[in-house]
């Protein structure tokens, strides 16, 4: 994907790749590693806030803590970045939504109204916060491609808080506190109120094979039926590949995630 939007921007230098929520850096690896056609015009910038994940990302990469200042031509990529930000469960009272926050009582944690807020009928958490970086990156990216990819819903009333310890389901949000992760279901009409529709939706599985998954797999089970009797790295690698992919384009699982596209900022695009 990455040299298809380079050759079609025409192979600008610099060509910019901007990860949102890089996490230790095994996507920017993954690219390094595929040494893509751009790899020279190409400066990685991988946007994560944790000190202690950004210290280990690799070397030849800009590794930072906020989304670098604009105007900038080529991609920005989220991937499982919106979920994971700050969100508000909705309480509804007297037909007024209020932000739901958190009271101690009788040494129980509870959830209680707080300030009135503006969101549609139908939304049960506001995400604000995503619709914010959203925007902050599709405005500081001219020409290119902003790419998110994420579980999300069509409906607003479908949205489920969901928490997760291990690779497991948790147990309830303000249970064990400090011991699961808490994560959301993408809103997308809430998300499109607030940026604007994508140019492009479509499920991940079918966007991976538009970008030649299939071919990577096949390449991968070439090598691994040539190979699987040594059992070396390249035969593991090979191995490793097929699997990621297979789980990459389950349509009951990861293959399911949505992918949204929007064109660069700018009127001239």
């Amino acid at each position: 994907m990455l040299d298809a939007e380079w050759e079609r921007l025409g192979r600008p230098d610099p060509f910019h790749v901007i990860e949102g929520g890089a996490g230790p850096g095994t996507l920017a690896r993954a690219i390094l590693a595929a040494d893509p056609r751009c790899r020279e015009a190409m400066r990685y910038v991988a946007v994560e806030v944790s000190a202690t994940q950004r210290a280990m990302h690799p070397a030849g990469i800009d590794s930072v803590d906020t989304l670098p200042a604009g105007p900038v031509i080529g991609v920005v990529i989220a991937n499982e970045l919106l979920d994971n930000l700050a969100f508000s469960p909705v309480v509804r009272h007297d037909g007024q939504a209020h932000a739901a926050l958190v009271d101690l009582q009788d040494d129980r944690l509870v959830v209680t109204a707080g300030p009135p807020i503006n969101v549609g009928a139908d939304v049960v958490v506001s995400q604000r916060a995503a619709g914010e970086w959203v925007s902050a990156a599709h405005t500081l990216l001219t020409e290119g491609r902003l790419v998110v990819i994420d579980y999300a819903r069509q409906d607003s009333a479908d949205v489920e808080i969901r928490t997760y310890r291990g690779h497991d389901r948790g147990r309830e949000p303000l249970v064990a506190l400090g011991t699961q992760d808490i994560t959301v279901d993408v809103d997308l009409p809430q998300l499109f109120r607030s940026v604007g529709p994508p140019n492009r939706q479509i499920d991940q599985a079918s966007w991976l094979r538009e970008h030649g998954i299939d071919a990577l797999v096949e390449a991968g089970r070439r090598v691994w039926e040539e190979r699987a009797h040594l059992g070396d790295l390249e035969a593991l690698k090979a191995r490793s590949r097929i699997n990621e992919a297979a789980a990459l384009t389950d349509p009951s699982g990861l293959g399911s995630f949505t992918v949204l596209e929007w064109p660069g900022s700018s009127p001239n695009r």
